[in-house]
C-alpha cells in the first residue's frame, strides 16, 4: 500500500483536477493533516527469505537448486510484506509453500519487490529479475502512483510494457492489480473517496493493457477489500495502512491459484510445444 505522503498528493489532484473552491480544499488539507498524524511514518524494512521451499513443507533452504520452479516477486510493499510479523508470514513464503505443495515441486523463491515503488520504478525490478529469467513472476504494484502525477493511462501502459519484457524472456506472469485505498480508515472522507475512486480507475486501466497482451490479472481490490474493511483490526498491522500477517495469509490464499493456473497452462502448452516438434 502507500505511505502517508499520499494525502497531500491527493488533496493536490482533488483541487487541480476536480475545480474545488477555497472551502473544500482548506477542507481537505486539513483531512490530510490529520490522517498523517494518525498514520505516521513507516521506517521498518520488511522481512526477507528468500530461498528454495519444498512439498514437504521445508524452507527456505539456500538457492543452490536447479531441480526447481524459480518464482520471483516483485512489486511495491504489498508484494514485498512491509507489515508482516514474521518472515514466515511474508506473502512471497506463503506463496512459495503453497506452490510447492500443489505443484509437488521444489520452489526457488526470489523477491525483487521494493516498498514505495512506483510503476515508473519498475523497470529496475525487472531488469535484475532477467539476470536469471524465472519461470513464474508475480506482480503487485500501483498504489504508490496515487502519490505521484502520472495519468492513470500512462501507469496501465508503463505497467504492460515491463510485464511484456518478462514474457518476452519466456516468465509466466500474473499481476495482483491495484487495491482500493478506500478500505485506509485513517484517510478521513471525502479525501478517502478520493483515494478510493482513482485506486479503482488504475486497477481497471491496469487490467485492459494485461488483457490486451493475454496476462493473468487477480482484483485484489474486489477479492480482498470486502474484508479488509470489515475486519481492520484483524488484517492491519499497527501503521494502518500495510496488512499484518493475518491479512497477508488471505491475501495470498487469494493468489496461490491464479499461479497454480498460470503455471499448469504454460507447462501444458510447453508440452504441446515439444510434441508438435
Amino acid at each position: 500500500m502507500v505511505g502517508a505522503r499520499v494525502l497531500k498528493t491527493l488533496v493536490f489532484a482533488a483541487g487541480s483536477v476536480g475545480g474545488l473552491s477555497g472551502a473544500a480544499y482548506g477542507l481537505l488539507t486539513g483531512q490530510s493533516r490529520y490522517a498523517r498524524t494518525l498514520i505516521g511514518v513507516t521506517k521498518d524494512l520488511p522481512f526477507n527469505a528468500d530461498g528454495v521451499y519444498l512439498p514437504n513443507g521445508a524452507g527456505p533452504q539456500p538457492p543452490i537448486r536447479r531441480d526447481c520452479l524459480s518464482f520471483a516477486i516483485l512489486g511495491d510493499s504489498l508484494a514485498a510484506g512491509l507489515g508482516a510479523e514474521t518472515a514466515e508470514q511474508l506473502p512471497g513464503v506463503r506463496l512459495a509453500h503453497g506452490l510447492a505443495e500443489e505443484l509437488d515441486e521444489p520452489v526457488k523463491l526470489t523477491t525483487h519487490a521494493i516498498s514505495g515503488s512506483k510503476t515508473t520504478e519498475l523497470d529496475t525490478q525487472v531488469d535484475r529479475a532477467l539476470i536469471d529469467p524465472p519461470d513464474l513472476a508475480l506482480v503487485i504494484i500501483g498504489g504508490n502512483d496515487v502519490t505521484g502525477r502520472t495519468r492513470i493511462g500512462t501507469s496501465a501502459a508503463l505497467l504492460a510494457r515491463q510485464v511484456t519484457r518478462l514474457m518476452q524472456a519466456g516468465t509466466t506472469v500474473v499481476v495482483g492489480t491495484c487495491p482500493d485505498l478506500g478500505i485506509v480508515r485513517p484517510i478521513p472522507q471525502p479525501l478517502r473517496t478520493i483515494a478510493s475512486r482513482y485506486g479503482l480507475s488504475l486497477a481497471r486501466a491496469q487490467r485492459r493493457e494485461l488483457d490486451r497482451i493475454g496476462v493473468r490479472t487477480v482484483s485484489i481490490a474486489t477479492l480482498l477489500s470486502p474484508e479488509f474493511f470489515a475486519r481492520p483490526h484483524d488484517l492491519f498491522s499497527p501503521d494502518r495502512f500495510h496488512p499484518n500477517g493475518v491479512g497477508y495469509e488471505l491475501a495470498a490464499n487469494v493468489m496461490l491459484a491464479p499461479l497454480c493456473d498460470a503455471v499448469r497452462l504454460a507447462q501444458r502448452t510447453a508440452e504441446a510445444r515439444r510434441v508438435m516438434s
